[in-house]
Formats: C-alpha cells, structure tokens, sequence
C-alpha cells in the first residue's frame, strides 16, 4: 500500500490501497476520510501537488464517494489516548 507522509500543510499521511483503490488522508486534527473508487493517478496527483490539501478540496472532496477507514488507521491515535489519560512513560515500579 502506498503512503505519503507531509511534513506541512493540513494533511499529515495519505493512503492508498491499490486493491480496494481506496484513499485514507490522515488529517493534522487526527481525523482520517477515506474515500473510495480513486484512481491511483489522483493519488500520485494528490502527493506531488504544492497544497495537497486545495488538491483534495478541488479535486477529491466532491468527486469520490466516501468510504471508512480501515480498522488501523487510528491505531496510533489511539495509543496517544491512552497515554494523555494514563500518562506515558511506562509505570512507576510500585508494586
């Protein structure tokens, strides 16, 4: 599965499944869309463009039908979670 990391911008991550041609785009609120039926040119379209998010908004938003995440696509959010409710750093050695 491709995937494209942002270092700025709104979006953080894109997603591609070549199989299923689905589209994941991870958001820097942690939001993830999907949308399906994407053709993987939009995909590499999306990654070269100069503010992939304007491209997902022009080219994207409208025009493909949205679909859901996969199951692991919040993964990490999920382990951010946890450790801003329980604190992070691996437990105090009290027994």
């Amino acid at each position: 599965m491709p995937v494209q990391t942002f270092t700025s911008g709104r979006i953080r991550k894109a997603d591609y499944d070549t199989a299923s041609r689905q589209l994941e785009l991870h958001w820097d609120n942690r939001q993830v869309l999907a949308y399906k039926q994407v053709p993987e040119e939009v995909f590499r379209r999306l990654c070269r463009a100069p503010n992939p998010a304007t491209y997902w908004e022009d080219r994207i938003a409208e025009e493909y039908p949205k679909g859901q995440p996969r199951a692991g696509a919040r993964d990490g959010d999920a382990a951010r979670r946890i450790e801003d409710l329980f604190g992070g750093g691996g437990g105090t050695g009290d027994t």
